[in-house]
């Protein structure tokens, strides 16, 4: 089983929320933390931007990750959002367990 962190900023905590919620529900992550009001400086449409957002940080298996990517990309209002993972390659074994069962494809 081979684990995941998955990194996104959405444009507030609601929406976050609203994110991690259903991925929690529909098992695409085991877990979802939420941390409010970050600065985000970043370059869009030619302009350098600044901006308070929020980052869900989405804990989920590796599998699994291509239909989180376009659950989040259906349920994002941002055009172009930031969506990237990195593996997990060691923790605690029973962490991973129960990462692997609450992400487990159900009928």
């Amino acid at each position: 089983m081979s684990a995941c962190f998955v990194y996104i900023t959405t444009g507030d905590a609601a929406e976050a929320r609203k994110i991690g919620r259903i991925l929690v529900e529909e098992r695409l992550a085991a877990c979802a933390n939420v941390q409010d009001r970050v600065t985000s400086i970043y370059r869009w449409e030619g302009a350098v931007q600044e901006d308070v957002e929020a980052v869900l940080i989405a804990k989920s298996v590796t599998h699994r990750l291509p239909a989180l990517i376009d659950r989040v990309k259906a349920l994002h209002s941002y055009d172009c959002p930031c969506i990237v993972a990195w593996p997990l390659s060691a923790g605690n074994p029973d962490f991973f367990d129960w990462l692997a069962t609450e992400s487990a494809e159900h009928p």
